[in-house]
């Protein structure tokens, strides 16, 4: 893929017929994509530091320079890769979130909503969810600079803003039964997610995920609605 294709010279009437610029800048892209993926996929399996470099040159098929092209080195592809997956999240949730909230006007049935298409998301993935890149990165916390730890910990807080906003607005219209603060829990969708990712792959049971973000989504059912 980072070969631009050899276009044809144009005649001196269509100096902008050839199409090579427009082509390589789409062929970087999917290249710096790939690296990425297999990157990903590589340190889910086995840790950051258990992830070669020469490893993912080999799986992508490129050069050591085409590597380095894309990422000056290991920090740098860390980098790139947190904020790839906290982007992807970002988008994920947020895209639930919104979308459950146009159907419903009341904020409990809407939070309920998405936490229902949350499970139904992971629950259809063939092998279950792949793993959590910030718990990943969490356990080999010393292999990486501080702006990387600064960018798992400003992810890890926005995701538990979007959840702490939506029970705040709960919270205001129903009067939690008991008590239980909304950042308490919005830090508790967060700690489900990841254990939920890792005690289904203790059990090899791709299904405890959904099951457990079902039984949050009861229980707050339960603190917020009126007896």
């Amino acid at each position: 893929m980072p070969d631009a294709t050899t276009a044809t010279k144009p005649k001196p009437a269509k100096p902008a017929a050839t199409p090579a610029p427009a082509r390589a800048p789409r062929k970087r892209g999917e290249t710096r994509e790939r690296i990425l993926a297999l990157a990903e996929a590589a340190v889910l399996e086995k840790g950051f530091a258990g992830t070669s470099i020469d490893e993912l040159i080999a799986a992508a098929g490129i050069t050591k320079s085409g590597f380095f092209y894309h990422f000056k080195d290991k920090g740098d592809l860390a980098r790139a890769l947190m904020q790839r997956y906290i982007e992807a999240n970002d988008e994920i949730l947020l895209g639930i979130l919104k979308r459950a909230e146009e159907l419903n006007d009341d904020p409990l049935h809407g939070f309920l909503v998405a936490l229902r298409m949350l499970a139904e998301l992971v629950a259809d993935l063939p092998n279950g969810h792949p793993g959590c890149l910030v718990a990943a990165f969490t356990y080999q916390d010393q292999l990486f600079s501080r702006d990387i730890r600064a960018l798992m910990e400003r992810g890890n807080q926005g995701w538990r803003e979007m959840y702490r906003d939506r029970l705040a607005r709960i919270a205001e219209r129903y009067p939690p039964r008991i008590p239980a603060s909304v950042d308490d829990l919005a830090d508790m969708a967060n700690a489900l997610m990841d254990g939920g990712i890792i005690q289904s792959k203790v059990m090899k049971d791709p299904q405890v995920l959904p099951r457990q973000i079902m039984l949050y989504r009861d229980f707050l059912r339960m603190v917020f609605q009126p007896g």
